[in-house]
């Protein structure tokens, strides 16, 4: 999965309630996401890239069982030996695994079957952590932890799998019952820029609290002057840049973006649709009209770079995303917010809009290690650095990441020919 990474230990212990507490939501927090979804919704894997939403309930539960319980509680017994070939996702040093193309072929075993998979190791885990002590205990805190913020990000892969497979479907079904809540945006405002200084500046994740080492080891790095759009592109900008032949302006694109467009026949975001009405959008909600306010969400980084340099701007790096985030809380229109789209920008009495949920943002950064990095040893070591190679990284969070699993130093990455996710961009250019 994207945006996966191992775990730093925390400063503070992190055996107790609190740590215990957070676990239980997290694991109640999988099971309530699929609670709307049938057996059957549960078992289809709409593409290779997408895994069942049951498979996410097991893996995310082997993942503990693996890593955790195996190893530290004294007689565990698994729940069947047979899930560890199953649920495993790409970690070599646990051995072979069910194919990932492939995970739509489990039909079996049921999501009851996986429930009481989940609840056994849950047992395991209230067992352990309720006896773990001295040095140990550390460890297993650290794992834990790190496990909670693994099931947090198959909670956001979820929705959004569950979203490409509804839109598979002719019948366009919602996810979410009901109409959408409203939305609590002000009037559309003027484009408004912030500037930012250059200079050194510390990068990455320092001091306590969890982060993943993807976001270590903390480091300076120049940056030049910049500005930053106060918030980001929207659907309006977007059927402009789409009226002004975006999507058939070979110029305006990558090489390898270019062939995609050509080869995949894009002309507009994925999910959307041109109607008598004008143009539409699948969402968790079914099919609902293009809000013009909105962000732009589900295009690539291929779509991402045309736009900016169609606007004449750039998308930031990284860095420059990070220095401009720092200024603002981390709040927006996260998975608590009960939205599952992304809304208008509101306003803020100060700092950039939407710099947190909403939609991830694309920078113009590579995924690459920070420098010192060292990926730690055996199975938890892969979680990460194995793919530091030809993918993109993106900031902020979007509309579906559960509430408190980002922050500033946040590092998603994903390939750029991908759109499935919330993805959407604001443009930065040099001060």
């Amino acid at each position: 999965m994207a945006g996966k990474a191992m775990a730093r230990q925390a400063a503070e212990p992190l055996i107790g309630q609190g740590l215990m507490a957070r676990l239980r939501a997290a694991r109640e927090g999988s099971e309530a996401l699929c609670a709307p979804l049938s057996d059957a919704d549960q078992s289809v894997q709409s593409m290779a890239d997408a895994s069942p939403a049951k498979w996410h309930l097991a893996h995310t539960t082997w993942f503990f069982e693996a890593f955790v319980l195996r190893d530290h509680l004294p007689g565990y017994q698994p729940f069947d030996e047979r899930f560890f070939y199953l649920f495993n996702s790409y970690y070599e040093h646990e051995g072979a695994r069910h194919p990932r193309p492939r995970r739509g072929m489990l039909t079996r075993p049921s999501a009851d079957r996986i429930l009481d998979y989940r609840h056994h190791v849950e047992a395991g885990l209230d067992r352990l952590l309720a006896a773990a002590s001295g040095a140990d205990a550390a460890r297993i805190g650290e794992l834990v932890e790190l496990g909670i913020n693994h099931e947090q990000q198959h909670q956001e892969l979820l929705l959004t799998d569950i979203l490409h497979l509804f839109a598979q479907n002719p019948l366009e079904p919602a996810y979410g019952e009901g109409e959408p809540p409203a939305g609590q945006a002000g009037p559309v405002q003027a484009d408004r820029w912030r500037s930012f200084g250059g200079g050194i500046v510390r990068i990455g994740h320092s001091g306590g609290g969890f982060c993943y080492d993807n976001e270590t080891p903390a480091h300076d790095a120049l940056v030049h002057p910049f500005r930053l759009a106060d918030a980001l592109v929207t659907n309006g900008d977007w059927l402009a840049f789409m009226a002004d032949g975006g999507y058939r302006t070979a110029t305006l694109w990558l090489s390898d973006g270019w062939a995609q467009v050509q080869g995949e026949n894009w002309q507009a975001p994925l999910y959307w649709q041109e109607g008598e009405d004008g143009w539409s959008q699948m969402s968790l909600w079914g099919r609902q009209p293009v809000d013009p306010r909105a962000p732009a969400c589900h295009v690539s980084y291929y779509e991402a770079d045309a736009f900016a340099r169609w606007a004449g701007k750039r998308l930031p790096n990284e860095f420059e995303w990070e220095v401009a985030a720092r200024e603002v809380p981390v709040r927006g229109n996260l998975g608590s917010s009960g939205q599952l789209r992304p809304l208008a920008a509101g306003h803020h009495a100060s700092g950039a809009r939407q710099m947190f949920g909403d939609v991830w943002e694309w920078t113009a950064s590579p995924y690459t290690a920070y420098p010192g990095f060292a990926a730690a040893k055996g199975a938890v070591g892969e979680y990460n650095g194995k793919f530091m190679c030809n993918q993109m990284v993106l900031r902020g969070g979007s509309c579906v990441t559960p509430e408190g699993h980002v922050r500033a130093s946040y590092r998603n990455f994903f390939y750029p020919h991908q759109r499935w996710q919330f993805m959407g961009l604001r443009l930065a250019e040099d001060g």
